[in-house]
């Protein structure tokens, strides 16, 4: 079939396929009061083991402000555990307490706290002795500017999801703050607020069952079309990102440049790309960008679609929203990011150093998506946990075509509030067949990443790309 039928038809299916509709304006009026401006449950649980909803007031005015110069100097010179204390100092006045542990999970006790663990938590205890959570009291610090908390309200009786893949009516804020299919939350997700723009220093590591490593160091340029404050003119869901990486090591990948235009649809995976080859000395366009193909680097443990824990079309899963859990979720992960901290003082045989780790209670969104008869995916069905706070995705349990649970992606949340957002830094994929994971936005020991920076969009041009790549 060619091309343009092949488009054509695609076209034409969309067009049959019901649009789900947003909100009503009294539902959409609970935003900001019941609920949080993204629609959140304000309030804590009966028996206070989660508590209200606490947003920026955790962070003081000189951390809003923060930039990435100042960051920089701190980290070097003045105070380089600031990211370590960010809870001891602020957060104690507030929340007393908060840094005491109040428990820990670990394989004998596991059956206590089940009903609170994901599938791929109980089989990470199974499979590892040693592995454990170290559960702190809960603190909810998520919060975004106030020009997306008036947009989120707007799109709730606007916005409305075609298909798993087809946003309309959505403008800079999330667009289904008070979700009625389970799509909906993963495109909260993907077109959640996290600046305009960045810098971004990321180390990976495929970590062998021996607890063997090598780093693989990229710089990241992204532009955010969507959520974007310095561009809140018009509607850019269709495409909605830039992003270019240059792999600085290992030796034998050095100067590899990938330039990706993330869009919305399913033509492509959601997505074009070009890689810059520094063996053949040209320019591609990438053929294979989405779904399961593996993401370059990751020696096939992350799929493309894996990247920020999720991302890419959708189409090949049916989607159900299973409502809202209390689960046990790696948040406010400060420590683990210290810049005192080592790689090899993070990284261990099977899994991370979990006395790194902080595990809180949280709300979450659960999300199930089944692939589709006829359509072809290596994992059968994926389970998703949203932090209800940030709609960021903290952890999937995915399954093989057997049925079994294969990879547990863990996503370590933090707020950062000089954005403001909350991102999970490092992320995780663990491998329970063959022992190995891979952990990837490890930030300890590189330059803080500048969230300050600018780019025109035709700094992630194809022509761009090739003029970076001759000069290299």
């Amino acid at each position: 079939m060619s091309h343009p039928l092949r488009a054509v038809l695609l076209a034409s299916a969309l067009l049959c396929l019901p649009a789900q509709a947003a909100v009503s304006p009294e539902e959409a009026a609970k935003l900001g009061n019941e609920l949080t401006a993204v629609g959140a449950e304000k309030a804590g649980n009966k028996d206070g083991t989660i508590p209200e909803w606490l947003g920026g007031k955790l962070f003081s005015d000189e951390q809003k402000a923060m930039t990435a110069v100042k960051l920089e100097k701190i980290r070097t010179k003045e105070n380089p555990r600031y990211l370590e204390d960010t809870l001891k100092d602020t957060a104690e006045k507030l929340v007393p307490g908060l840094t005491k542990a109040l428990f820990t999970i670990d394989k004998t006790n596991m059956a206590q706290y089940a009903a609170r663990l994901t599938e791929g938590h109980k089989a990470l205890f199974k499979r590892y002795p040693a592995y454990k959570m170290i559960v702190y009291p809960s603190v909810r610090p998520a919060y975004f500017p106030d020009a997306i908390y008036a947009a989120t309200k707007e799109n709730a009786v606007k916005a409305s999801l075609t298909g798993s893949d087809i946003v309309k009516g959505a403008k800079l804020g999330f667009p289904f703050p008070i979700p009625k299919s389970g799509a909906e939350p993963l495109w909260n997700h993907k077109l959640k607020f996290r600046g305009g723009a960045v810098k971004r220093y990321n180390n990976q590591a495929i970590v062998k069952p021996d607890g063997t490593f090598k780093i693989s160091k990229l710089v990241e340029d992204v532009k955010f079309k969507y959520a974007n404050l310095n561009e809140a003119g018009g509607d850019t869901v269709k495409l909605f990102g830039y992003y270019l990486s240059e792999v600085i090591s290992p030796p034998r990948v050095a100067g590899q440049l990938t330039l990706v235009h993330e869009s919305a649809g399913t033509e492509g995976g959601g997505r074009i790309a070009y890689i810059y080859s520094p063996g053949l000395g040209r320019t591609n366009r990438a053929p294979d960008v989405g779904y399961d193909n593996p993401y370059i680097g990751s020696d096939g443990e992350q799929f493309n679609d894996q990247v920020d824990v999720f991302n890419g079309a959708q189409d090949r899963y049916t989607w159900k929203l299973i409502g809202k859990k209390e689960m046990y979720i790696a948040y406010n992960s400060y420590t683990i990011n210290s810049w005192i901290k080592k790689y090899t003082d993070l990284i261990r045989p099977g899994h991370i150093n979990q006395d790194l780790a902080r595990y809180e209670l949280h709300r979450v969104w659960v999300v199930e998506a089944d692939l589709k008869p006829g359509t072809r995916h290596q994992f059968k069905k994926r389970r998703f946990y949203l932090d209800e706070d940030s709609w960021a995705i903290a952890v999937v349990d995915c399954y093989d075509n057997r049925d079994q649970i294969w990879k547990v992606q863990e996503a370590h949340l933090l707020t950062v509030p000089f954005i403001p957002t909350t991102t999970g830094i490092p992320e995780l994929i663990y491998d329970l067949q063959s022992g190995r994971y891979f952990a990837t936005t490890l930030v300890n020991e590189d330059p803080v990443s500048d969230f300050n920076v600018s780019y025109k969009d035709d700094y992630f041009s194809p022509s761009s790309l090739q003029r970076k790549a001759r000069s290299k």
